[in-house]
């Protein structure tokens, strides 16, 4: 398994992490189950948003064998357990103590990620942040209940507004090539009806969540995935915007390759899907390429779009091209370079004032992107 930091909190994750959806209406035993088999193969991000205390328990118990520094929980505030039922909340009674059940249960002294649940509306993101739970959230986090303070969202125009905060430090968003063509909206329905990527052409990725993937970068405001999979859309050839199937690999890889991610949580209800997912640590670059599908979807467009997909590659004077590409458009979304965009390319073994304009990555590329023009971009960008 591969691990990454999460974001400026320095808190170390696995690639891959296990939502809670899974956990729900199992018993103990198939719960433990899950987390061991999560564990074995190296995946140490947990999120829990549900309510439920059976299944808070559950984690509890299974957890309680491994050391408290071998897992990492991605804990959702503002969900309470309601006469057998979930339920979100915005009112302090109910958070206060649905978030000290959480503790309790799941036998732990703090979370590593308090995630202030599903925040899809502006009227709720101004409520949360003008009332009393982001300020309980805060003292959570000054008392060493959470290491970290985040937000759930499926609206890039919410996920913008946390990041413009300066509170947020990780953001749980909805992120698949399917969802990432479409505008932002506060309606989350939309994403799981048919005839939203019906009859519609789209050109690429939508400049608003294209920004959003690169100011988290510049600021370190880490994005964990959910719904990578477009909960299960993408996995139909007849459901596909893209006309064609794609594996759990290939939708893991187009998460994890957009700025700023940092893990993808899966929803797993059986070990067999749970190994499909961490199949992604050992899989080749032929089984993750997705770039082929999307390049040639008959409804959608990312011609001159650079994915990093990396098929531009090799370089005849081995220049990381797809870094260089992702560095140029970190840098492009801001006035000045940052330091830690300029940082990062000054660590590359080659840089862009190397190209030679000999043209074979632009034979490579499946997607059109002018990248000769671009390397000559990154010169005048980072003066290297």
């Amino acid at each position: 398994m591969n691990y990454r930091i999460l974001g400026r909190t320095g808190i170390k994750v696995s690639e891959i992490g296990i939502g809670g959806e899974g956990f729900e209406n199992r018993s103990y035993e198939d719960c433990e189950a899950l987390i061991d088999c999560a564990m074995k193969n190296g995946i140490n991000f947990i999120d829990v948003y549900n309510s439920n205390p059976e299944v808070r328990s559950h984690h509890g118990r299974a957890l309680k064998k491994y050391p408290r520094d071998a897992f990492v929980i991605q804990g959702h505030l503002c969900t309470v357990w309601d006469d057998g039922q979930y339920r979100r909340s915005r009112e302090l009674k109910e958070i206060v103590p649905a978030f000290m059940d959480l503790l309790e249960r799941m036998q732990l002294n703090y979370i590593d990620v308090g995630m202030i649940h599903y925040v899809d509306e502006k009227s709720d993101f101004e409520r949360i942040m003008s009332k009393g739970i982001i300020a309980y959230a805060q003292e959570l986090k000054r008392q060493g209940h959470i290491k970290a303070l985040g937000l759930s969202t499926h609206n890039p125009d919410i996920a913008l507004m946390a990041v413009e905060s300066g509170l947020i430090d990780v953001i749980l968003l909805s992120i698949n090539p399917a969802y990432d063509m479409l505008p932002a909206s506060e309606d989350v329905d939309i994403l799981f009806e048919d005839e939203t990527f019906a009859n519609r052409t789209y050109e690429g990725i939508d400049p608003k969540r294209e920004h959003l993937y690169q100011l988290c970068e510049n600021r370190g405001v880490a994005l964990t995935v959910m719904k990578g999979y477009a909960a299960g859309k993408l996995f139909s050839q007849a459901e596909s915007p893209f006309g064609q199937a794609l594996t759990p690999v290939q939708c893991l890889h187009y998460a994890l390759t957009r700025p700023a991610v940092a893990a993808v949580m899966v929803g797993v209800s059986s070990q067999e899907q749970l190994l499909a997912a961490a199949a992604y640590a050992t899989a080749s670059d032929a089984e993750k390429d997705y770039s082929e599908i999307l390049a040639n979807a008959p409804k959608s467009s990312f011609r001159g779009h650079c994915m990093y997909c990396g098929h531009c590659a090799p370089c005849s004077q081995k220049i990381d091209i797809a870094a260089v590409n992702k560095y140029l458009d970190l840098a492009l979304i801001q006035e000045t370079v940052p330091e830690t965009v300029n940082g990062h390319y000054e660590l590359l073994a080659h840089y862009a004032e190397e190209c030679i304009a000999c043209g074979e990555c632009l034979k490579n590329c499946p997607f059109g992107v002018a990248i000769t023009d671009r390397m000559k971009q990154a010169v005048a960008v980072f003066g290297k």
